[in-house]
């Protein structure tokens, strides 16, 4: 049987781009949900801190199940958040931080969860509480200097580094050993997914061809 964790490595795969839609009006959200999930390099998270954002989880999930590609809840902070999460059609839930009664909640409700972390002692509680995708947040402020060194006593992990991210950094992210890249407001941007993509794609080439 499949673990939470080895559900959040499948979604992943391959897509080291998770777009977070935050505050985005319902027919916007779905339309950079689909600009997102054309690329084929990526993944889409709705923030659901009001009801208003709900509403558009619950679009850009059903965009995501015609389309057969994932959309998860983000900055999901409570238990009722995740009650409200799964009836939006979710497929992940994502914190700012780690709360085991929050992690707990979506796990008992079959999502896997993607805790925040910004410390070692994170880290490390996170992981003894069976968690291997983490969310580096705020990557802006902690730096790709920081994941490297969390890379040395936690080479098996996998982070997600999110918060003031964007094309410009991406680059410095990955190369610090990021499993995928976590951009809100700049994905909005004119031109800042084209330039995501050809960042990306030029680290999956990469990958693939480094030998094993």
């Amino acid at each position: 049987m499949s673990t939470a964790e080895d559900i959040l490595a499948d979604i992943l795969a391959g897509r080291p781009l998770v777009a977070i839609l935050r505050g985005t009006a319902r027919a916007e959200a779905v339309r950079l949900a689909n600009a997102v999930w054309d690329t084929g390099l990526g993944v889409v998270e709705v923030t659901i801190q009001t009801p208003d954002a709900v509403q558009t989880l619950s679009a850009v999930a059903a965009a995501a199940r015609e389309r057969g590609e994932h959309c998860g809840a983000g900055t999901v902070v409570s238990a009722d958040q995740v009650r409200a999460a799964v009836a939006a059609g979710a497929v992940f839930t994502v914190a700012p931080g780690f709360d085991p009664a929050v992690a707990e909640a979506s796990r008992a409700a079959g999502l896997p969860h993607v805790p925040g972390v910004a410390t070692a002692t994170e880290v490390q509680r996170a992981l003894a509480a069976g968690h291997t995708w983490l969310k580096m947040f705020p990557a802006g402020t902690l730096g790709p200097r920081w994941l490297r060194e969390m890379r040395g006593p936690f080479p098996d992990l996998s982070f997600v580094a999110t918060g003031g991210v964007d094309a410009d950094s991406a680059a410095d992210y990955l190369a610090a050993g990021a499993a995928a890249i976590g951009v809100g407001s700049a994905i909005g941007r004119a031109g800042e997914l084209d330039r995501l993509v050809a960042t990306l794609s030029e680290r999956n080439t990469a990958t693939a061809s480094s030998p094993r």
